[in-house]
């Protein structure tokens, strides 16, 4: 059940859960994790339903618009998420950015909340990718590397060091001055005795660290290519920032979803449209079915897209604090 039963007054009202509803909702890092975490097993064990995406774009891709939808089989509930973008062949301040996330209630039939999806998924992603370093990075790993200061490179680092406190030198490849601000004042405000150290050699970074988390906009100049990796290095793809060579010379190819990256990762196919083939899905990692590495050498890539029912469980929990504290609007939709 999902305990939320009281969400909406009738079947003909929703709860809009709008972005400032959102944001003054208080929730730890770890709690994010184990949230995530949760979806990914609950999705292996074949109690949850995660389709592939519907993707639009026009031929000039001037902007991209997904759809998914999904079953949370811990949850009951069903949700469907909504993503557009408009502006993709523009600088970041003339870009649009709208997502939503519809949570309905499969034991009553009930809507239980419409929400802005940005905070949830400004979360969720760089939880998968902090969940991905802590199974797949090699042992005792100590260096990180960031490279992007936008949405999903502000919490990167301090996700980073939920799942791997032991990490000492945090690095961050960036040029917009007000990212780099915003990253250092996020690490700063989770773990005020971290610093962030601002790299200008990308090849140097990327060749000293251990986990490297590729965030940047479609427009980097960034691109860490195989050979400048050490041995059992871990990269993580989320935007942008690793060269197609980082996934097709990988010892080993870790995806969220190897039909999602077919999808969403044609940028880094090679010279015939080809991506190859995926070792293993992080469910199964997570699960302990299949092994995160083989061996502490190995140069291990990751694609993490994201998976709806990660956003349906962690907009499940956003509704069930907000409700809590009495926050949205109910509005009659459906009259």
């Amino acid at each position: 059940m999902t305990d939320l039963t009281t969400a909406s007054a009738d079947d003909r009202s929703l709860r809009i859960l709008s972005t400032g509803d959102l944001a003054g909702i208080d929730i730890s890092l770890a709690d994010v994790v184990e949230t995530v975490e949760g979806a990914y097993r609950t999705l292996h064990a074949g109690q949850s339903d995660n389709p592939r995406k519907l993707t639009v774009k026009p031929a000039d891709g001037h902007s991209v618009a997904y759809a998914m939808l999904g079953r949370d089989g811990c949850r009951d509930v069903v949700a469907i998420k909504t993503s557009y973008k408009h502006g993709l062949d523009k600088g970041r301040d003339e870009q649009h950015y709208y997502t939503s996330l519809t949570v309905y209630d499969d034991v009553t039939g009930l809507p239980l909340a419409m929400m802005d999806c940005s905070r949830i998924g400004s979360l969720r992603t760089p939880a998968v990718s902090a969940l991905l370093a802590r199974e797949c990075a090699a042992p005792g790993a100590r260096s990180a590397l960031v490279i992007g200061t936008g949405t999903q490179g502000r919490l990167a680092l301090p996700f980073l060091l939920t799942t791997l406190p032991d990490l000492d030198r945090l690095m961050l490849s960036g040029t917009h001055p007000e990212g780099i601000a915003a990253v250092r004042e996020q690490v700063r405000s989770y773990f005020p005795d971290r610093e962030v150290e601002v790299v200008t050699d990308l090849r140097a970074a990327a060749g000293d660290a251990d986990v490297i988390v590729a965030t940047a906009g479609g427009h980097t100049p960034a691109a860490v290519e195989a050979d400048w990796l050490k041995p059992g290095a871990l990269s993580v793809l989320v935007g942008h920032g690793l060269a197609p060579s980082a996934l097709h010379r990988a010892d080993r190819v870790i995806a969220t979803s190897e039909a999602q990256m077919n999808v969403t990762g044609t940028d880094m196919a090679d010279a015939d449209g080809k991506l190859p083939a995926v070792d293993a899905e992080f469910p199964s990692v997570l699960a302990g079915v299949t092994a995160g590495r083989g061996s502490a050498t190995e140069r291990i890539f990751a694609y993490n897209s994201g998976l709806v029912v990660t956003d349906i469980a962690l907009g499940h929990r956003f509704a069930q604090l907000a409700l809590a504290q009495g926050l949205g609007t109910e509005v009659a939709l459906w009259r």
